[in-house]
């Protein structure tokens, strides 16, 4: 009786850290496909084949091997850091070039994996806190533009019943927040996109089509979308954007290492890597994502206290099996783009605001003051003015167009610049 609680509580703390990290996850294939044209059996597949590759690095990362598998309380899922790189390589170059420079990142993150353990000196809080900031401020315009109705060409775009249905998925997330208690304030989100989505049904916005033509099973397949191919511009933004969400893992291990009293070394960290640059490698592969640590599960392991693997296997398998059922897929599809929107509006907006917080633990000299204005300007800048560059030729708008990019680029070096490499070590 004893083992079967037992065994029961571990599915239930492994499912709620399946629903702490799912929204955010679902985000991204519906942002990148969104953005691509895919249609109802492509969005369909998309979600699914992620839902599984997220099981799958899950546990590449929590399995310790020699090689390879930090061993911590981690699920992995891919990055909205990598949300405009992906629509903008397949945008300007195709599935093919785009599925190439997630597969070339994987390689990258395996190739410099022991040298960037070595390499935090040059990452200090100023860094990552600018990085996070503008990781969060840059997403914002996606957010209103969804919030709109996706299309800002199209005739209903900004019509008053998306901003409506925008407007009270995010006051929902926002009161669960701030009234909500323990595992409903974790899946806040989720829980907004339900009663949005809800809401969106009473209201006669919801197609079901998708959902009558998802087949009940479906594994993933390799080369499903296009063959991967390979182009530089599209590499580089890629590593880039690998190189981005290494930094952010990094501080995923070690907030999590500090709350189960772990120790890291950089072998520890190393093998950490290596996990997340396999795993880019098989959503090349099998045409779906790069994934990395989610950092929304440093929160449940802080609010439950259970500090074992057993509750993250049981996660990952849930999230594989749940990959195998297309219908899943197409019942996140249903979500309206307004409804998303507004879900949007309050992650990317708290990510930015985690940099914020970060950053306000920062001596604001004059030089450090430089760094952060600086490069988040440049970041947003364009963000928001992609055209700035259009004379440019197509591969180099793809990497002075990404603000992501462009941001990372200039906050590091001109730390360097002014602050010496000596003095980035973290405190």
């Amino acid at each position: 009786m004893k083992n079967q609680q037992s065994r029961l509580k571990t599915v239930f703390l492994g499912l709620q850290h399946l629903l702490a990290m799912y929204s955010g996850d679902i985000l991204v294939p519906i942002l990148v496909g969104g953005a691509l044209k895919f249609n109802a059996a492509q969005m369909t597949y998309l979600i699914s084949a992620d839902i599984f590759m997220c099981g799958v690095a899950t546990l590449l990362q929590i399995k310790r091997t020699p090689w390879s598998g930090i061993g911590l309380p981690v699920v992995l899922g891919c990055a909205v850091e990598y949300v405009a790189p992906l629509q903008q390589i397949g945008k300007n170059f195709g599935l093919g070039y785009m599925y190439g420079g997630i597969i070339a990142a994987g390689i990258f993150i395996l190739l410099v994996s022991h040298y960037f353990a070595k390499m935090r000196r040059f990452f200090p809080p100023l860094v990552t806190g600018s990085l996070i900031t503008l990781v969060g401020f840059t997403l914002i315009p996606v957010a209103f533009k969804n919030i709109g109705g996706g299309n800002i060409n199209a005739k209903e775009f900004g019509k008053p019943l998306n901003l409506f249905l925008g407007l009270i998925t995010a006051i929902v997330i926002i009161c669960l927040n701030v009234w909500g208690r323990g595992f409903i304030q974790q899946i806040s989100v989720l829980i907004g996109i339900f009663i949005g989505t809800l809401l969106a049904i009473i209201l006669k916005q919801v197609d079901f089509s998708s959902l009558s033509t998802a087949h009940w099973f479906q594994v993933p397949q390799l080369f499903y979308f296009s063959v991967p191919k390979f182009e530089w511009s599209s590499i580089i933004t890629m590593i880039f954007a690998s190189f981005t969400c290494m930094i952010e893992s990094t501080g995923v291990y070690f907030a999590l290492a500090e709350l189960i009293n772990k120790n890291l070394n950089e072998h520890d960290l190393a093998s950490g890597y290596r996990s997340e640059g396999i795993a880019a490698i098989l959503g090349g592969l099998f045409n779906t994502f790069p994934y990395s640590t989610f950092s929304q599960n440093v929160g449940i392991v802080q609010l439950s206290g259970i500090k074992t693997l057993k509750p993250v296997y049981c996660s990952a398998f849930l999230l594989m099996g749940l990959g195998l059922v297309p219908k899943v897929g197409a019942i996140a599809n249903l979500i309206p783009t307004a409804v998303l929107g507004g879900a949007m509006l309050v992650m990317f907006g708290m990510v930015g605001a985690q940099g914020v917080k970060i950053l306000s633990k920062i001596p604001m000299t004059n030089k450090n003051l430089l760094v952060i204005g600086f490069s988040i300007g440049v970041g947003l800048g364009v963000t928001v003015e992609p055209k700035l560059f259009q004379f440019l030729p197509a591969t180099v708008q793809t990497i002075l167009s990404n603000g992501i990019v462009i941001g990372s680029i200039t906050a590091i070096i001109l730390n360097i610049l002014l602050n010496g490499y000596q003095k980035t070590t973290d405190n």
